[in-house]
């Protein structure tokens, strides 16, 4: 189909249904850009003998927040950092650790002599009082937190610019791979939301189908309340009147049909044209969905079309889990 443009011009050529493009072979290759939120990345690098691993990790989230783990001394990367991942990340909660190489940057030993101190005031206290045996050094010394590790090298360099630079340039390969791994999860979805797109489009197809029939078959039911009636020797033509617009209104449903497909046809319009995230657009249109499918049930006055609106609402439901995860 051809959808002219709002503000004249050319007409754009858009996907509806199972349509091909013979204009535009990789069309359906474009379907299916859109993003994962969801994503896990590492990249290491080394500066002077210095080596350190990123590593991070995106979850779903409804804006973008971005935590660090730095270890002490190199609190002066956070903000680069931040902005890095603002430059590929629009939405999700990512987390940012930073480690260093111990083998690289070397290690050294030391005593927490403040938490032995401690440790060893509250086990006499206990000794004296016979509730424990008197502490020995060697399963004081075994305690964790006791002996802690240190970092050298890597306190020494903190303030070096040249490490600065490559552990910040090691960190720009890091969030393109998560941008990376985001984007071909996305992919991944794509299908699965067209897939799932197609089964509401067929359900809305088989309700136009009966809606289209539903004009007979009340017309019948009508005949037959009338009958009914004038056996009775009873009947106020107003009040019949009255009954009859009411029951035609309350089972017309053309008006939601119109708008599922029409939600249809945004929705694809929304994964071809991708090129910017979605996620907030797909989950408002989810939420039409469902509110097109509660009416369509409380108006059917048949058995089949309740059925296909049940059957939309858990589609739906289905959409919406995945497009929970679209950036």
């Amino acid at each position: 189909k051809i959808a002219p443009r709002a503000c004249g011009g050319a007409p754009k050529r858009i996907y509806r249904g199972g349509d091909e493009f013979p204009d535009r072979p990789h069309a359906r290759e474009a379907i299916l850009t859109i993003n994962s939120m969801t994503g896990f990345a590492r990249a290491s690098g080394s500066f002077k003998g210095v080596g350190w691993l990123w590593e991070v990790k995106s979850v779903n989230g409804r804006g973008l927040e971005v935590r660090c783990r730095i270890p002490a001394g190199f609190d002066h990367l956070e903000d680069p950092l931040r902005k890095l991942v603002k430059t590929r990340i629009t939405r999700g909660n990512v987390n940012i650790h930073l480690q260093f190489d111990r083998a690289s940057a070397g290690t050294a030993y030391q005593v927490n002599r403040e938490f032995l101190e401690e440790l060893l005031s509250l086990a006499h206290h206990y000794a004296e009082r016979g509730e424990a045996d008197r502490p020995r050094m060697d399963g004081m010394l075994a305690l964790r937190g006791v002996i802690e590790t240190r970092d050298e090298t890597a306190g020494e360099d903190a303030d070096d610019e040249g490490l600065a630079a490559a552990m910040l340039s090691s960190a720009g390969e890091l969030v393109e791979s998560l941008a990376a791994a985001r984007n071909e999860e996305g992919r991944a979805l794509g299908p699965v939301l067209i897939a799932q797109l197609d089964e509401i489009k067929a359900l809305v197809a088989r309700a136009t189908e009966i809606a289209a029939g539903w004009p007979d078959k009340m017309r019948a039911k009508i005949k037959a309340q009338m009958a009914i009636l004038l056996e009775a020797g009873e009947l106020d033509e107003g009040r019949l009147e009255q009954e009859l617009a009411l029951l035609t209104t309350k089972a017309d449903i053309a008006e939601e049909l119109d708008r599922l497909t029409s939600h249809i046809a945004a929705t694809r319009d929304m994964l071809e044209g991708a090129s910017a995230p979605v996620g907030r657009r797909l989950d408002f249109i989810c939420q039409e969905f469902n509110r097109e499918a509660n009416t369509l049930c409380s108006k059917a006055n048949d058995k089949e079309l309740t059925q296909i609106g049940l059957d939309l609402k858990v589609l739906v439901d289905k959409m919406r889990e995945q497009v929970q995860n679209i950036e």
